[in-house]
């Protein structure tokens, strides 16, 4: 008997490549999109125990691309980052880190990215 389950679109994107980074982070770059990026690892309990948190963060919001990055696949992105530990957060604004959150604090990263949503939406505000 098949298994049957709900499939639900993922509004995060698992970047497999620096080709796929590059052009993820230059998208974001020339659309004005500021960038959540987790730095994950398949061995890293912490991290995937935050793989779901991820998802709903990405769900509520609509205007930010949410990347995640596999340490171990994509070596020379985490490199480039600077990750030393997983998980690890990074905050992101025409192509360059503006905050990070390192270890699996929920909370944390909610106000963070809340922070980083609101500075960015106030810079592009029409009145």
């Amino acid at each position: 008997m098949a298994e049957h389950q709900q499939v639900k679109e993922s509004r995060v994107v698992k970047v497999d490549s620096q080709e796929s980074w590059d052009f993820f982070i230059s998208q974001a770059t020339n659309q004005g999109c500021p960038v959540v990026v987790h730095f994950t690892a398949s061995w890293c309990i912490p991290s995937v125990a935050m793989a779901a948190f991820f998802e709903e963060l990405a769900l509520n919001y609509q205007d930010m691309l949410f990347l995640v990055v596999d340490v171990d696949e994509v070596k020379e992105v985490a490199s480039k980052m600077e990750i030393k530990a997983m998980p690890s957060f990074v905050l992101m604004k025409e192509g360059t880190q503006v905050d990070k959150v390192v270890g699996a604090n929920p909370d944390e990263i909610k106000k963070r990215t809340e922070a980083f949503v609101s500075s960015f939406r106030s810079q592009y505000k029409t009145t």
